[in-house]
């Protein structure tokens, strides 16, 4: 997408507004958060990172994550780059992205970067929009990032390429491509695949979102998570979130 980075800060504001308005919201993306905090690894000594914090809401569920963003904000702990991370080598145990591998055009060179700071055993944990039939129509339909169902990434970024000067870029489906459907699977050498999850998360769809609707109300959500869980058992119709674990191979050092 040919739009300024800024772009993203922009979003973070609307949906910071959002997010203290709509109670829904907040419910929903606490099992988000939830999920992602069930596959960390406390046994390892590093740092629980998230890169893309955005609002930095995680730490309503994971109190001692390390928020990092592009942008410096008063509720973000520092700022970061993913492609060139100010971490010392293997000093992060946990490394989260929660809707921003889809932001990466370098998929490849960001990985790279992953494995640097991780230690031998850390967890690369993705969250990501999924792309069942559902996930497909609510992404291309209802929100302005396109699909990149079919873009042709490049793996590794270009010789000179400055990470500070990268256009904002999304291809929502790029998770999906990288990691369901195993375009690329040379990436394996440096990191074990501990779990591949396709989630309805219709609960989240029906809520509105980061928008001022909502198609429920409060009271229904725990009706609507038994929804999901009926859901989640026909990913390819249902799925609009995808849930990444890798983690680093202690050869890749």
């Amino acid at each position: 997408m040919s739009i300024p980075s800024e772009q993203h800060n922009i979003e973070i504001a609307r949906n910071r507004r959002v997010w203290l308005e709509k109670p829904l919201i907040r419910e929903v993306y606490r099992r988000f958060y939830g999920e992602i905090a069930c596959r960390l690894r406390p046994d390892l000594r590093g740092a629980t990172v998230e890169l893309g914090s955005g609002m930095g809401n995680i730490k309503e569920v994971i109190p001692g994550c390390i928020t990092t963003d592009l942008f410096r904000n008063p509720w973000i702990d520092r700022r970061e780059n993913a492609y060139r991370l100010s971490f010392a080598d293997g000093a992060i145990a946990n490394l989260i992205l929660c809707y921003v591998w889809h932001h990466l055009a370098y998929p490849g060179s960001a990985l790279a970067e992953f494995a640097r700071v991780l230690e031998p055993g850390g967890r690369l944990i993705l969250f990501e929009p999924g792309m069942g039939l559902l996930g497909k129509l609510i992404y291309g339909w209802f929100h302005h990032e396109p699909l990149g169902l079919k873009h042709p990434f490049a793996w590794e970024a270009p010789a000179g390429f400055d990470p500070e000067a990268a256009p904002y870029f999304a291809a929502q489906a790029s998770a999906t491509r990288f990691f369901l459907n195993r375009e690329r699977t040379d990436y394996e050498a440096a990191w074990r695949v501990v779990e591949i999850r396709q989630l309805a998360a219709f609960s989240y769809a029906a809520s509105g979102g980061f928008s001022r609707l909502r198609f429920y109300p409060s009271g229904a959500l725990p009706a609507m998570r038994t929804v999901d869980r009926l859901l989640d058992r026909l990913p390819g119709l249902s799925a609009t979130r995808l849930l990444v674990v890798l983690e680093r191979r202690p050869e890749a050092a």
